[in-house]
């Protein structure tokens, strides 16, 4: 298997999300649920929910739409993920999400939409920063992932295929997994595995600890398997947006 053709096919996670969302499948059919049964008025919240109370309110949705010779009208629609990392409307996201975009619009959780401005974007590392007209923003904290080990615990949160504010958790499988391991264009680079789910539309999206800090943007997956998703790690992409923003 040329691992590169698969990593390129699924990197584009934002962009090509664009075809799955012109080309919808036939709806599942849901089946309806049974009544549950009373639950005690005393709130059970484990460590998983405080993290999505807390960072949720920072993640947005990202849809862009650019030139595509492909469609009969000219134009291809992407929908990707970002986290707000300033409060006065910096969002940290992939660069493929808003690679050669026309207009990007931004959605936040509480479901105000703004236009937003690419700053800039480093195609290499594939780290962009998003401007939108706002202040006094809700922040997405960020950690270190220098001190991010195998085994411990891994949140993301998302839109998936366009399913908002999406969340699965799974474990850091890896560490500093080599670009050159898994077709990086940027053999240099290296990535935390992960487990949690993350699909087209996370791309752009963080990865979480237990404690609700940021570790890693969600970047991209290896076709045709599971479990094998991949996040830049959160030190290297704070260093970008510091240059991209100046």
């Amino acid at each position: 298997m040329n691992k590169s053709a698969v990593y390129l096919s699924t990197l584009l996670v934002g962009s090509i999300v664009s075809v799955s969302l012109l080309n919808r499948p036939t709806p599942i059919q849901s089946q309806p649920l049974e009544p549950m049964a009373a639950q005690s008025s005393q709130t059970n919240t484990n460590f998983v929910t405080a993290v999505v109370q807390e960072v949720s309110p920072a993640v947005v949705r990202i849809d862009s739409t650019r030139s595509s010779f492909r469609n009969q009208s000219g134009i291809a629609r992407g929908t990707g993920s970002g986290f707000i990392f300033d409060a006065s409307g910096l969002i940290l996201t992939n660069a493929h999400v808003v690679n050669r975009a026309t207009s990007v619009r931004v959605t936040l959780n509480d479901g105000r939409t703004f236009t937003g401005q690419v700053l800039g974007a480093d195609a290499s590392s594939d780290v962009a920063v998003v401007r939108i007209p706002a202040n006094n923003l809700p922040v997405a904290p960020l950690g270190n992932s220098a001190q991010v080990q195998p085994g411990e615990w891994a949140i993301a949160i998302g839109n998936p295929l366009g399913l908002d504010q999406t969340v699965t958790v799974g474990i850091v499988s890896a560490t500093n997994r080599a670009g050159s391991a898994i077709g990086s264009p940027n053999q240099r680079d290296s990535f935390i595995q992960t487990d949690a789910a993350i699909n087209p539309g996370n791309s752009g999206g963080p990865l979480l600890n237990q404690q609700g800090e940021v570790i890693g943007i969600n970047t991209a997956i290896i076709g045709r398997t599971q479990g094998l998703g991949f996040a830049i790690p959160i030190d290297r992409a704070q260093a970008i947006a510091a240059r991209i923003v100046g």
